[in-house]
């Protein structure tokens, strides 16, 4: 009778013992989670940093008078048989608003892909001829030279593979690129969502930025140029 309660405490303090350092690590990674954005928001002069119900940082800054950009982080485990993704994406959002079409492209598409908007967009279109599978949409507005430009964007942006999704709109650009894979050993194991990293590099969040700017300029310079066409 004494060893089967000595038994059951010895169990019930090792379940406290698991539980406790479980709650640990746990509030130590939404800690960690919550910070991924810090380094990137020196960047910026006027970052608005928030952290979303996923625990994710949201960043939030002004580029110019007209522009500016929002940064998030997505972690996608809807794909099975792949690593967990922890996804960046930059979205450059202008006050003044363009004359454009909604053009976009998805790498390598599940149809999985929560986030995309590339799904949503109601006009299939002719992606450019390259390694990587795309589905390449849009809203049928655009013209054949704002196709053509739009498409030697998607080419050169997705030749680098870490680039999932990129969208151009009269109102701004969208780019999402891959920041981390999940730690193999914890999904493979117990299902885990984790990613090994201490920040987000601002070198990448730089380049997210610069890619969605030249991928608006393609655009943008093909409404001016057919704009001064008509008018001519």
């Amino acid at each position: 009778m004494i060893t089967q309660i000595v038994f059951g405490v010895f169990v019930a303090a090792c379940c406290l013992w698991i539980g406790t350092l479980a709650l640990r690590e746990h509030r130590a990674v939404l800690s960690q989670r919550r910070g991924l954005l810090d380094e990137a928001a020196k960047l910026f002069s006027d970052a608005r940093v928030v952290v979303a119900a996923d625990q994710f940082p949201v960043l939030v800054a002004r580029l110019d008078r007209h522009r500016e950009v929002k940064i998030e982080l997505i972690a996608d485990t809807m794909v099975f048989r792949r690593l967990p993704q922890l996804w960046l994406m930059v979205t450059l959002r202008r006050t003044d608003g363009l004359q454009r079409p909604v053009i976009g492209a998805l790498a390598r598409p599940t149809g999985a892909e929560y986030y995309s908007l590339v799904h949503d967009l109601p006009e299939w279109m002719m992606p450019p001829e390259m390694d990587t599978s795309l589905l390449m949409r849009g809203d049928g507005q655009a013209t054949p030279t704002q196709v053509e430009r739009v498409s030697a964007m998607f080419t050169r942006l997705f030749a680098d593979p870490t680039v999932k999704e990129a969208v151009v709109t009269p109102s701004g650009t969208r780019l999402i690129r891959q920041a981390a894979q999940g730690e193999r050993s914890m999904h493979l194991l117990l299902r885990q969502t984790r990613f090994l990293l201490a920040s987000i590099s601002p070198d990448l969040v730089s380049t997210a930025i610069s890619e969605a700017e030249a991928l608006g300029a393609a655009l943008t310079e093909s409404a001016f140029t057919t704009s001064d066409h008509v008018a001519a």
